[in-house]
């Protein structure tokens, strides 16, 4: 198993950089393109970036759109209300693709935080601890152990067996890996994968889990939105 580099003496300044996923097609939101679809009276993007613009830890964002939003990200901008803060980035066809355009447009830094945008109950104290682990360990991934019993089947939906529930564990983001360690993984390319962790590992590298929250839900319909929007109005409360 490979490990990974060093991350260098303790003492020198660490750059951390991030990379906000949001270029996906929304395919089961009816029609509501979940990136700016209005969560208390804002954009729902506009939740997850609040978490990175407010973390001391990171000193460069870029925020990754479909070739459909991406005006709505420009007009943002605009408006001033992400602009000099964020830089915006063209995504790709494939989650792949886009991670690779926004990491290209991150440019070189020691670390790179690579979440959802449709993350946005994201907890400030999770990034934080997440930057911290990897920063220890080499690399850090939000992830919180399976409930359910989960079944594997084959192609007719036929239980061929049952994985040991102890033994699994969902994955979130945000994920924190060296940046030229994640750059090498995108470089090599190789079949689509879901999440980043996942190329990590074709390297050889040991990927360590760190504990997520449950409420780090990932918004893919509407109900999911209404969801976020609770959890988001219960810590807005005073309290």
């Amino acid at each position: 198993m490979r490990e990974t580099p060093s991350p260098g003496p303790s003492d020198q300044p660490v750059s951390v950089g991030a990379v906000i996923l949001a270029a996906g097609q929304s395919l089961r939101m009816s029609g509501l393109d979940k990136t700016f679809a209005p969560l208390l009276g804002r954009p729902l993007i506009l939740h997850t970036l609040e978490v990175f613009l407010t973390c001391p830890a990171i000193q460069r964002t870029v925020l990754v759109l479909a070739d459909s939003n991406i005006e709505q990200g420009r007009a943002l901008a605009q408006e001033g209300v992400i602009a000099g803060e964020v830089s915006l980035c063209l995504g790709g066809p494939t989650r792949q693709d886009s991670a690779r355009c926004g990491l290209s447009a991150l440019g070189q830094c020691e670390w790179v935080v690579v979440h959802d945008g449709a993350r946005p109950c994201l907890d400030p104290a999770l990034l934080e601890m997440a930057i911290a682990q990897a920063q220890e360990h080499g690399n850090a991934v939000a992830a919180m152990p399976v409930t359910d019993t989960i079944k594997v089947v084959d192609a007719q939906r036929f239980v061929s067996h049952t994985p040991p529930r102890e033994e699994l564990w969902a994955v979130q983001t945000p994920q924190v890996f060296p940046f030229s360690l994640l750059k090498e993984a995108y470089d090599l390319g190789g079949n689509e994968v879901t999440d980043d962790a996942s190329l990590i590992e074709r390297l050889g590298v040991k990927v360590k889990l760190i504990p997520g929250s449950y409420e780090n839900i990932k918004v893919t319909s509407q109900h999911d939105l209404a969801v976020a929007e609770i959890i988001l109005s219960r810590r807005q409360r005073p309290g």
